[in-house]
């Protein structure tokens, strides 16, 4: 039969030397953690300062806006109009706006036109141009001086449409009262078509 041997300092000792051997759990330095805490926190303002890769851009820009949009294209509509009215008011409107205009000015109280049909010349020239020639007068039926301004001759088909225009600058600036002045004005390339003369004031 062995023998057992129990060596008691070695049995007292066996504990400590157990505990000395597992390993030892202190609690976190106080310090430590706010250190450790600052580097974290200042680490996350680096990585914050350059855009990621995995950052998402929004998924569409900022809309306008469309008061302010609205505004400019009634601020430039409004421009526009102005111009053209502007325009329309000091070169008048062109032939092809479909706006019911008279054919002759205003009528000139003191002043007398007459062309009588006889005088009228309208025949086919030689070299196959149409000639129309109006003859006539204007006269001042007032009691002062009248201003004369421009004529119009105007020649119609017999649908009564206008076919051909000419123009007649005024024989004389102004008449004294009873005076008389003779108008001839000579048409050339009058349309075939023509069957009535019109004559009357140039409209302004």
């Amino acid at each position: 039969m062995a023998a057992r041997y129990v060596d008691d300092s070695i049995a007292a000792e066996a504990p400590e030397a157990a505990e000395a051997s597992a390993p030892e759990f202190s609690a976190p330095d106080a310090a430590a953690v706010t250190v450790a805490r600052g580097a974290e926190a200042r680490a996350g303002e680096d990585e914050g300062d350059s855009p990621s890769q995995f950052d998402r851009e929004p998924p569409f820009r900022p809309r306008r806006n469309k008061a302010k949009l609205w505004t400019i294209g009634a601020v430039a509509f409004a421009l526009v109009v102005a111009a053209l009215i502007g325009a329309a008011t000091w070169l008048g409107l062109p032939d092809w706006v479909p706006l019911a205009r008279p054919t002759f000015g205003q009528g000139q109280p003191d002043l007398e036109l007459s062309f009588p049909r006889a005088r009228q010349d309208r025949r086919t020239l030689p070299n196959g141009t149409e000639y129309f020639g109006a003859s006539g007068t204007v006269t001042n039926v007032g009691k002062g001086v009248a201003h004369v301004p421009a004529m119009l001759i105007v020649l119609r088909d017999a649908a009564n449409k206008i076919v051909y225009r000419c123009d007649v600058a005024a024989p004389a600036k102004a008449l004294s009262p009873g005076e008389s002045v003779s108008i001839n004005q000579a048409c050339l390339d009058v349309p075939k078509s023509a069957k009535v003369a019109e004559f009357g004031w140039k409209p302004d």
